[in-house]
């Protein structure tokens, strides 16, 4: 099955894209590319590995990690992908692991699932409530939603480098 490579659509218009569809972009010299990495929880359990980056072209940054579900949480086959913020993440200091600390087994069953249809701002709000995250508050409609936490590469990024 070919993956389209056209852009995600989006609330916001269609400025989040796959990395491996944008070939002008790659990942930072100093930072790893955590594809192909594990993804635990808070308990050490692995839920699964990361997929795929998606990039807001607009800014220039990676907003989620696509995660792989493993089959052994025994969810349906087309459910097995979820998207994490970038900022609920953190890397392992020394092994190839990227750790969600607000992700369960709980958690994931009532997680939206991505299909690569549509990103909407519905869709990412049920995301950060999935994982009992906060909303930004919606009394200013244009303020930047993704200047919040949830968002913040800095925290992914701030524990481990490329050596």
């Amino acid at each position: 099955m070919e993956i389209p490579s056209d852009p995600i659509p989006s609330a916001q218009g269609l400025h989040l894209r796959r990395l491996r569809d944008l070939t002008e972009f790659e990942v930072a010299d100093d930072n790893p590319d955590v594809r192909g990495w594990a993804v635990r929880g808070a308990d050490g359990r692995q839920f699964g590995q990361v997929f795929e980056l998606i990039v807001d072209v607009d800014a220039l940054k990676v907003r989620y990690l696509d995660l792989q579900l493993d089959d052994s949480l025994g969810l349906d086959a087309r459910d097995n992908h979820i998207l994490l913020p970038i900022g609920v993440a953190a890397l392992d200091e020394e092994a190839d692991n990227v750790f969600v600390p607000s992700l369960t087994y709980e958690s994931v069953v009532r997680y939206p699932p991505y299909n690569e249809i549509q990103i909407t701002r519905e869709y990412e709000q049920a995301m950060l409530h999935a994982l009992n995250l906060g909303l930004p508050a919606a009394s200013d409609p244009e303020a930047d939603f993704y200047n919040q936490p949830s968002y913040d590469t800095a925290t992914f990024y701030q524990r481990r480098r490329l050596k």
